[in-house]
């Protein structure tokens, strides 16, 4: 089997989750969403998983985070940094927070950071490997 992520994520409102990833263009998997949970398609390899509270308390008895914390940061690479500009506008359009950390911009990489509608980090990033200075 290939390897692959399935992020799982407790959100509070599954339609406008779904609505809110899907306008960051990722793609509904409808053999694995129903009235609790919806797979959302980023790539071959990468799946974000968004769980209602009564089905995220199926896999877990862990408290679901205030959507004012932040327990990790999800990075997704992008083609360039036109892309990583767009998707934040997209966010901000659709409900998110845009630029919740100070834009990261270092020539070789630039990235900015997001929540979304239940407030999980997402930073989308663009990297050109060959611009890496020698002393990184």
């Amino acid at each position: 089997m290939t390897k692959m992520i399935f992020v799982n994520l407790p959100v509070a409102d599954l339609a406008k989750s779904m609505a809110f990833y899907t306008a960051l263009g990722f793609k509904n998997n409808p053999a694995f969403t129903d009235a609790t949970a919806a797979c959302m398609i980023w790539s071959d390899a990468i799946y974000v998983m968004l769980l209602s509270h009564g089905k995220w308390k199926t896999f877990t008895d862990r408290p679901i985070c205030p959507s004012t914390s932040s327990e990790v940061s999800l990075a997704l690479a992008l083609e360039n940094r036109e892309a990583v500009d767009a998707m934040l506008a997209t966010a901000a359009k659709n409900g998110g927070t845009a630029d919740i950390n100070p834009v990261q911009d270092h020539g070789f990489m630039y990235g900015r950071d997001l929540l979304d509608l239940d407030g999980h980090v997402w930073g989308p990033f663009w990297m050109d490997p060959a611009a890496i200075p020698s002393d990184k």
